[in-house]
């Protein structure tokens, strides 16, 4: 599961009671304004969700500006009953969820929106904030570009694509850097250290060690 975006004032608990324990890690909360939109944009989230519920208004005016902007991300608006009428959402959001949604409905109409718009992108790995373009070759980290060697990004990748999986040393040796690298297992230690540095603080638990096995991709 991608990146979700909640757009809102408020806290997601306060939005969508049911939606922090559906995505748990995978959800950030930005605030709702139309001039957080190109931030926004920036992270490549998988799906942004709208908060109109609170301010109908506002609501609107970050999702015209959604529109204006070309941006092709699946998104929902969140509205109350009462306000469905007042500005015309199916315009411009791809699907609408009421404050009161409990948790299967929101995540059956999230497995649907994905369906209807294609999923993710073809071609891009996903972990938390973290976004990477295999053909490319260019990793981003909140929109900040990271400047990663091919073996560094064949690590991250390997690691990102398997969430949760433990991998021992000798294991990532032979599938990153192949049966005839003769390096020893320290190689693995320096290229997780250097990518934990480029990662910054703030994103360096996205890998992570298990002590006396190997190293993992956190689950986001």
């Amino acid at each position: 599961m991608g990146l979700h975006v909640l757009l809102s004032d408020r806290r997601a608990d306060e939005v969508l009671p049911a939606l922090g324990a559906l995505l748990l890690d995978h959800l950030k909360t930005e605030e709702l304004s139309v001039a957080a939109v190109p931030e926004v944009l920036a992270l490549r989230p998988e799906v942004l969700l709208v908060d109109a519920a609170d301010n109908p208004g506002q609501g609107h005016a970050v999702l015209r500006a959604l529109r204006d902007g070309d941006a092709a991300v699946p998104t929902f608006v969140v509205v109350e009953r009462r306000d469905l009428e007042r500005f015309p959402w199916e315009t411009l959001a791809d699907d609408l969820l009421y404050p009161g949604a409990p948790e299967p409905e929101i995540r059956i109409r999230l497995a649907m929106l994905r369906r209807r718009t294609g999923g993710a992108q073809e071609g891009v790995v996903r972990l938390g904030p973290l976004v990477l373009d295999v053909e490319s070759y260019v990793v981003t980290v909140g929109g900040r570009t990271l400047d990663l060697t091919y073996k560094e990004f064949e690590l991250l990748r390997f690691l990102a694509e398997r969430p949760g999986r433990v991998f021992t040393r000798p294991t990532l040796l032979r599938e990153v850097w192949g049966y005839d690298f003769y390096g020893g297992t320290r190689t693995v230690d320096v290229h997780v250290r250097r990518l934990r540095a480029k990662l910054g603080p703030e994103q360096e638990a996205l890998v992570e060690t298990v002590r006396g096995v190997g190293y993992r991709a956190a689950e986001a």
